[in-house]
């Protein structure tokens, strides 16, 4: 009975243990991919990212996007002419730039008795424009030329002349009667209302000049006006301070002196 027990757990450890060790082989080895499949591919992922593109229109991956989302490359066009020369300013088609504000086009070459202004005139740019000095016409309507005020009890009236208060005047007094009439010393436009001591006055600029005229009663305080339009009259200085020259004041608008165009 003994030696049958024997034999019988003899035949079951040969048949039972092989089958363990094979299913403990099978559970080992599957692990071992499970694990190779979790690593994630770093190289693979480098080696697109550090791939060239050498084809216009070829799709790569971006790295930053996702591996999942793609970028197409494009060929940037240039157009001829376009972002690729500095713009410059338009030349003047005529000498209308010059000629409205009191100057002549003529070959820089020639002397100019007072200064020339560049970009003002047509083609050729040999040519420039000559703003003769005393460019404006005369102020007053009954006077043959602008005078500038003398000293009198009140003060002096050339610029930079000094004041009561040991300031400087930045400015010119033009003489002319009380009510006479005042002509706009050069094509312009008209700016609105200044104010002024003792009166109020009016703004007048165009592309070359700003100037600002005192003790003046405009018919109009705004819009174009021609050079030697009457554009108002001059008000009562005497009634105020009996004894001065009657005069209207001329201040540039920098505060520079308008000396030289008087």
């Amino acid at each position: 009975m003994q030696l049958r027990i024997t034999f019988l757990s003899t035949l079951l450890a040969c048949f039972l243990l092989p089958g363990f060790a094979l299913g403990h082989e099978k559970k080992t080895h599957g692990g071992e991919k499970k694990e190779e499949e979790t690593v994630p591919n770093v190289f693979g992922v480098k080696s697109e990212v550090k791939e060239k593109v050498t084809k216009v229109g070829e799709v790569i991956k971006n790295s930053k996007l996702g591996n999942n989302k793609e970028m197409v490359l494009t060929r940037k066009k240039t157009i001829k002419g376009k972002g690729t020369r500095r713009k410059h300013g338009k030349e003047p088609r005529n000498d209308i730039g010059c000629t409205s504000i009191g100057g002549i086009c003529q070959s820089s070459s020639y002397v100019c008795q007072g200064r020339y202004l560049k970009e003002r005139c047509a083609l050729p740019k040999t040519h420039q424009c000559c703003m003769p000095a005393g460019a404006w016409s005369v102020l007053c309507a009954s006077h043959h030329n602008n005078r500038v005020r003398a000293c009198d009890m009140f003060g002096c009236g050339s610029f930079n002349s000094r004041r009561d208060d040991h300031s400087l005047h930045k400015a010119v007094d033009v003489v002319c009667e009380d009510y006479g009439l005042v002509n706009a010393p050069f094509t312009g436009t008209l700016r609105g209302p200044v104010v002024g001591v003792p009166y109020d006055g009016v703004m007048l600029s165009n592309s070359e000049y700003c100037l600002k005229i005192f003790n003046i009663r405009p018919y109009r305080y705004m819009g174009p006006i021609s050079r030697g339009e009457v554009m108002g009259y001059l008000l009562p200085m005497q009634e105020r301070f009996s004894g001065i020259t009657s005069h209207m004041e001329l201040q540039m608008c920098d505060r520079s002196d308008p000396s030289p165009y008087i």
